[in-house]
């Protein structure tokens, strides 16, 4: 399962960084991060292709390290390979976010490592859309 109590993390979290997130509505990441959008979170777009650019309606930054505002959640949406990076960039974050989460198919022990020695806590390979519903579903 899980590292996270999903009851103590969806009653506290107000803001998802999603890394790789599209703004093609017919992607994934758009999907899951207008769904949390809609759910209450506030969602800050991390794509350096569309940096600049708005997607669901929120300013678009081109790396983690351009976010300026506490993050609750890093929801990611790269291949396992280039997860270490992310999680180099999501531990040199002045504000820690709580959860490193890697969506369904996206695994990495060293990058889960690395989020882990920085204090932060990691899912791998689960739906952040698919947990959130599940849990509000047993409120």
């Amino acid at each position: 399962m899980s590292e996270v109590s999903y009851d103590d993390l969806f009653t506290t979290a107000k803001t998802i960084a999603v890394v790789g997130l599209s703004d093609n509505p017919s992607r994934p990441s758009f999907e899951v991060a207008q769904v949390m959008q809609r759910a209450g979170f506030r969602i800050i777009p991390v794509n350096p292709r569309a940096a600049g650019q708005s997607i669901l309606g929120e300013p678009c930054v081109g790396a983690l390290s351009e976010i300026a505002v506490p993050v609750d959640i890093v929801d990611c949406f790269r291949r396992s390979e280039e997860m270490v990076e992310v999680a180099r960039a999501v531990a040199a974050m002045s504000l820690k976010p709580k959860v490193l989460w890697m969506q369904i198919g996206v695994m990495n022990e060293e990058a889960a490592q690395i989020a882990r020695d920085a204090g932060i806590a990691v899912v791998q390979n689960h739906c952040i859309k698919i947990e959130y519903r599940s849990w509000k579903a047993g409120q």
